[in-house]
C-alpha cells in the first residue's frame, strides 16, 4: 500500500490525472481492479445503498464504512480512494476517522465540510455546511492524524455560493489539504473550475455524474484541472438498471428461459475467473495434498 501512495502523491502536483471508477463493496471493486481504471473510489452514496438499503444520509457509521472499504482493499492491487464523510464528529473523531482508513490501506480519502449528519448532494435538495473556522480545523485535524505522509488529504466544499467556495478551499489548501473537491452545483462552467484550482493553488478531484453540467467537461479540459477524476457512482446505477430489466422480465415469464434478457449476463464460468475461483481451489489443493503426505 505504501508504493501506491507514494504512486499517488507523486503524480498530484504535475503527473497525468488518476481516473477512478466508483465501488460500493467488494466485488464492484474487483471489477473496477481489472477494468482499465486507475483505481477505485469508495461511494459513500453506493455503501449506504448497497449495505443498508438507505440513502446517504450518514446513516451508517465509521465501523462500517471502514470495514466495507477494507474488504475492497483486501481483494484489489490499485489504489483505493475512500470517501470518509464529514469524519464523523469532531476533531478527535476526524483525527480517527482518518487513523481507521489509513489502517485500512487506502491511499486517498476525502472530507467534507457539511454538518454532521451530511445529506449526499447528488440527491438533497440543500447541503448545510459547518463554519469555515471549524472546517479549517477539521482539515488540519485530519492531516496531523495520519502516520503516512504519503495519505492523501482531498478536502471537499459543499458550499453552494461560488464565492464562499472559492474561499473555503484557499482555507483548506492552507491547512494543508492536497487536492479539493467541489461540488457539481457549486460551479457551472470550465473557466470557475480553471479560477477554483488557481485560486486554492491545487488541482482538484472532480466527481462526474450523469445528469450534472459536467458531462460537457472533455477529456484534455477535466485533465488540465484535475488530479482525480471520478465516476462515483455509475457502477452503482448501471447494476441496479439491469438488475431490475432482469428480474422484471423473469417475473413476467416464469419459466427456465434465460434468452433475450434486457441485460446480458455473465457466464458462470466468466465469473469464477473475475472472482479467482480456480486460484483458491488449486490453493486448496496444494495443502490437502500436502497434509495428506504427512
Amino acid at each position: 500500500m505504501t508504493s501506491n501512495r507514494q504512486a499517488l502523491r507523486e503524480r498530484i502536483t504535475h503527473g497525468p490525472t488518476f481516473w477512478f471508477g466508483g465501488a460500493q463493496d467488494a466485488l464492484t471493486a474487483l471489477l473496477v481492479d481489472q477494468s482499465d481504471f486507475d483505481g477505485i473510489f469508495s461511494t459513500g452514496f453506493g455503501i449506504s445503498a448497497a449495505l443498508l438499503g438507505q440513502p446517504d444520509m450518514e446513516l451508517y457509521t465509521l465501523s462500517e464504512n471502514v470495514a466495507t472499504v477494507n474488504r475492497m482493499v483486501n481483494v484489489v492491487r490499485k489504489p483505493v480512494f475512500a470517501d470518509a464523510d464529514t469524519g464523523y464528529g469532531n476533531v478527535l473523531n476526524v483525527g480517527r476517522t482518518v487513523r481507521e482508513f489509513e489502517k485500512a490501506g487506502v491511499a486517498a480519502l476525502s472530507l467534507e465540510d457539511q454538518v454532521s449528519p451530511k445529506r449526499c448532494p447528488a440527491a438533497a435538495t440543500q447541503s448545510i455546511v459547518v463554519s469555515m473556522e471549524a472546517a479549517v480545523t477539521r482539515i488540519k485535524a485530519a492531516v496531523d492524524a495520519r502516520q503516512d505522509a504519503d495519505l492523501l488529504i482531498v478536502a471537499r466544499t459543499d458550499a453552494m455560493d461560488a464565492g464562499e467556495a472559492l474561499e473555503r478551499a484557499a482555507r483548506y489548501a492552507e491547512a494543508g489539504a492536497d487536492l479539493i473537491q467541489p461540488i457539481s452545483r457549486t460551479f457551472n462552467s470550465y473557466e470557475q473550475l480553471v479560477q477554483l484550482r488557481e485560486t486554492c493553488g491545487r488541482r482538484l478531484s472532480l466527481q462526474l455524474m450523469a445528469g450534472t453540467w459536467m458531462t460537457k467537461l472533455s477529456r484534455s479540459q477535466i485533465e488540465n484541472v484535475a488530479a482525480f477524476a471520478t465516476y462515483p457512482i455509475a457502477s452503482l446505477l448501471s447494476i441496479v438498471h439491469a438488475v431490475q430489466g432482469n428480474l422484471q422480465e423473469l417475473a413476467r415469464r416464469r419459466s427456465g428461459d434465460f434468452d433475450g434478457l434486457p441485460a446480458e449476463q455473465t457466464t458462470m464460468a466468466a465469473f469464477k475467473d473475475i472472482i479467482g475461483w480456480h486460484a483458491l481451489e488449486e490453493r486448496q489443493a496444494h495443502y490437502e495434498v500436502g497434509a495428506g503426505n504427512h
